[in-house]
């Protein structure tokens, strides 16, 4: 008879995600994720499977997580177009840039393994897609409320915001200071979402 699981299945999974979002995949070695998750090889595996498996476990619960609170951030803002504005100026919005160095897990791994991995290219696309729909949603909300133009193709606006969205998260990652990142950010937001 198999024995019950002696660890919080959460928790490991954080902290093997930290440890990919720190170090990337290739650079992560099975004693890195039984040091950082506290368990052995057998244990890790056969509750998560092999490296790749357990890194797509991991990027799967970061992606699902963060659409969740892009979702509630875009729901809960009483302006539409203030939390557009939100979602673009996120990747500068900590004050000493550490977050902006680290960048966004799903966005670290499509530039190290998009080319070379389909199952990472698929959960890009399926995130990138899901996000440019809540935005999209957001957009069409904004239109509602009168503050962009009825003229506006709500998904092509999604995306363009999110692609300044996700080249703040490029250059944060290069160290780019985070004054300046924060006045790119502005000047992208006020290109983008026009207004008072």
């Amino acid at each position: 008879m198999a024995r019950p699981r002696q660890f919080d299945e959460e928790q490991v999974l954080r902290a093997v995600r930290d440890q990919f979002w720190d170090a990337g995949y290739a650079a992560t070695s099975l004693e890195d994720l039984m040091r950082v998750s506290g368990l052995g090889k057998g244990s890790l595996y056969g509750a998560f499977g092999d490296k790749h498996q357990l890194f797509l476990r991991a990027l799967r619960e970061y992606t699902d997580t963060s659409g969740g609170y892009l979702r509630e951030m875009l729901a809960s803002t009483p302006r539409a177009r203030d939390a557009l504005r939100a979602f673009v100026m996120a990747p500068a919005n900590d004050p000493g840039g550490a977050a902006a160095r680290r960048g966004c897990l799903m966005a670290n791994s499509t530039s190290e393994l998009a080319t070379s991995d389909p199952d990472v290219l698929a959960e890009a696309r399926r995130t990138y897609e899901a996000t440019t729909r809540l935005v999209a949603e957001c957009v069409v909300r904004a239109q509602d409320e009168g503050d962009l133009s009825r003229d506006i193709e709500p998904v092509e606006l999604a995306r363009a915001l999110l692609a300044a969205q996700q080249g703040l998260v490029f250059m944060g990652r290069t160290g780019l200071d985070i004054a300046t990142l924060t006045a790119t950010a502005r000047a992208l937001a006020a290109q983008l979402l026009p207004g008072d």
